[in-house]
């Protein structure tokens, strides 16, 4: 009888670990080929990860809440097999797009992709066989104030001397005791303590204050979930990276409304899909993206990183009141048939758990309807590392003016706020608010006879 590895599973291209959630299985339990064994968890995606033989599950070399590294050996099933073998379980990168696409062909990411890290950070060299930071680690380094430069000279134990978390905490920990390696030292310096003066005193920041959760009151107290704990993370490194504007503007859109309401029926009929307003508007976003690029970018350090394919993500509730961002990839080679059907996958997949990791993973500009849940507008945070995000609120009937050549004229109209969130580091108000009025004259313009 032979065994057979369980290898961490490849989550997608630039996912390198993931954290155990559950193992469904105990040692000595009889599995069978495609039988969930564990759960994973990658950011905001939860991942079933299936075995590859059946067989006895002789060992697991992994706890829950672990992080493994992807294609690292998680388990052994002994099997019937004659001989020895590795197998690896399947890849979980995204499924292809789906839908009608208006260009056949995708092309390949053409900018190097840098894992989020606040904007003082040294640029990281695009090579070949460059060194990887995982989520974990930088977010440790952030949280902790390592610069990237001391993050390059910190010695890795993991695969091609990738630095782990017991790495980091290890560097925190010589850091404390200044006893820092000399290549260390030379990037970083040690906080010096004052010696006492007669003329004045320094004195080390006082720790935060934690609230006091067992005090008096009628109260209830909620852990966070993994999930929120993630979001709550993300949002707060944002509002402390990007320097966030806002602009507003008003948009009529009585034509899309009336092209939605005439078109729907036809269009459930032929695709088998429902035609929402979010593809109209995702369609309107790749136009003015197109435009004016900027807004499809990242700022790296010094650097500004102008991504040449548009990968539209669009933020969606769950059905436990968290919020997930699954992505359009390519959205710019999508007809409106091929966005509604994306849309809807993505929507559908996301309230049912189904999203693969790869699906939340490359966004380069967010969209979010806050009409959704009858808000008129918001202001929303820019989703790292991206620089701007837009959100359109609720139609709603209004008395408007109408200026034509015979004169001024009342009418209702349906009408919609937008709203946009920028960078101001690289996005100054003039290009914001240009984006903002493409946006609407894209949306005001709309044809109401237009095809599918």
């Amino acid at each position: 009888m032979a065994l057979v590895n369980i290898i961490m599973p490849k989550l997608g291209e630039s996912i390198m670990e993931a954290t155990v959630l559950k193992w469904h299985k105990k040692v000595g339990d009889v599995v069978s080929v495609d039988e969930t064994l564990l759960d994973i968890a990658t950011d905001k995606v939860d991942s079933e990860v299936p075995s590859t033989a059946a067989g006895i599950l002789e060992e697991i070399l992994c706890k829950e809440n672990d992080v493994i590294t992807i294609g690292s050996v998680i388990g052994k099933i002994r099997t019937s097999a004659p001989e020895p073998s590795v197998v690896a379980a399947p890849s979980m990168a995204p499924s292809s797009q789906y839908g009608n696409a208006s260009n056949g062909s995708t092309q390949k990411q053409e900018e190097f992709r840098v894992p989020f890290q606040p904007s003082e950070m040294a640029v990281p060299q695009k090579q070949e066989n460059g060194r990887f930071f995982s989520p974990l680690v930088m977010n440790i380094a952030s949280r902790e104030g390592i610069p990237f430069s001391a993050l390059e000279h910190i010695k890795g134990s993991g695969n091609d001397g990738r630095v782990t978390k017991s790495d980091i905490l290890s560097y925190l920990e010589q850091r404390k005791n200044n006893q820092l390696p000399a290549d260390n030292q030379a990037v970083f310096t040690a906080p010096v303590q004052a010696t006492p003066s007669t003329h004045a005193q320094h004195h080390a920041p006082a720790p935060p204050v934690q609230p006091d959760l067992t005090g008096s009151g009628n109260v209830e107290i909620i852990e966070m979930d993994r999930m929120r704990k993630y979001i709550s993370d993300h949002m707060t490194r944002s509002l402390a990276t990007s320097a966030h504007v806002t602009s507003f503007a008003e948009a009529d859109v009585t034509n899309l409304v009336a092209w939605r309401d005439k078109s729907k029926k036809e269009f459930e009929k032929r695709e088998g899909e429902k035609i929402t307003f979010t593809p109209l508007f995702i369609e309107a976003i790749v136009k003015c993206i197109k435009k004016y690029p900027m807004l499809n970018s990242s700022v790296v350090g010094d650097n500004i990183i102008i991504k040449k394919d548009i990968n539209v993500g669009m933020a969606t509730a769950l059905p436990n009141g968290n919020l997930i961002v699954p992505v359009i990839k390519y959205a710019d080679q999508f007809n409106i048939i091929g966005l509604a059907k994306q849309v809807n996958r993505l929507a559908n997949s996301a309230r049912m758990g189904k999203l693969q990791p790869g699906d939340t993973q490359d966004g380069t500009f967010t969209f979010t309807n806050v009409g959704t849940f009858g808000s008129l507008m918001g202001t929303p945070i820019i989703n790292q590392p991206q620089v701007a995000v837009l959100a359109t609120g609720a139609i709603k009937k209004k008395p408007v003016v109408i200026e034509s050549d015979k004169g001024d004229s009342i009418a209702i109209r349906h009408m919609m706020f937008v709203s946009m969130s920028y960078d101001h580091r690289i996005i100054d108000g003039g290009m914001g608010s240009l984006f903002l009025a493409a946006f609407v004259e894209a949306l005001e313009s709309f044809d109401v006879n237009r095809t599918f």
